[in-house]
């Protein structure tokens, strides 16, 4: 919950008029994002299971009323849906062809819309963890770069939890775990995230677990 409501911090401005959440999985992050700024939330995601446990949640208002469901893929749009913003949360990384993905979003997005991007940061942390959820890469700020489409204009590029990035690394070299214990995420969760809200600003968000990439549409 504290580090939802970090990155959360950091893109709030975004979270206006129509939005899409590719990936929406079982709507957690929807929960922590969603707090009424948008006029539309479109949950986007093509598992068949996980789709319809998100139309129940919608039915039993255990998600915002502004949400609806579709069960595809941003690819599978209609062009003529287009979006205020579109939302990759722990999901690009997920894709094996992150560029032709990139210039999808990009062609659903509005004039002056924004495309946010968070994923795990430095390939150099690649480890078991990773491999175990379905990760083909890391991003550092260069590969966000290259992921521009001719329509977009990246506007900011950040790292974030500089204080799980030791975590992340102590596992890549150490622990190899492929995945965490319920109580390390708590722990990185309730006591970790806090001193990195600190410490990202102190080392100007020079380095981190994360990397938070936003682009807006010309």
């Amino acid at each position: 919950s504290n580090w939802k409501a970090y990155f959360f911090s950091h893109i709030i401005q975004f979270l206006k008029g129509k939005v899409a959440e590719v990936g929406a999985g079982i709507g957690s992050t929807t929960l922590s994002l969603n707090k009424g700024t948008a006029t539309e939330w479109q949950l986007l995601e093509p598992d068949e299971e996980m789709a319809s446990a998100l139309r129940k949640k919608i039915e039993l208002k255990q998600l915002p009323a502004n949400c609806t469901v579709k069960k595809t893929t941003l690819g599978q749009l209609e062009q003529e849906e287009q979006f205020d913003c579109i939302l990759y949360i722990d999901v690009l990384e997920h894709i094996s062809d992150d560029k032709h993905e990139v210039d999808i979003a990009a062609s659903h997005l509005k004039p002056g819309g924004r495309l946010v991007v968070l994923s795990p940061a430095f390939n150099y942390l690649f480890s078991t963890f990773d491999k175990a959820i379905g990760h083909y890469r890391r991003y550092d700020k260069s590969m966000i770069e290259k992921l521009t489409a001719t329509s977009l204009v990246l506007r900011r590029t950040q790292y974030l939890d500089s204080i799980g990035y030791f975590a992340s690394m102590t596992n890549k070299l150490l622990l190899k775990q492929s995945y965490p214990t319920a109580g390390q995420v708590q722990f990185w969760d309730k006591w970790m995230i806090p001193v990195s809200k600190f410490t990202d600003r102190l080392f100007f968000y020079s380095f981190g677990k994360s990397i938070l990439a936003t682009w807006e549409k010309l």
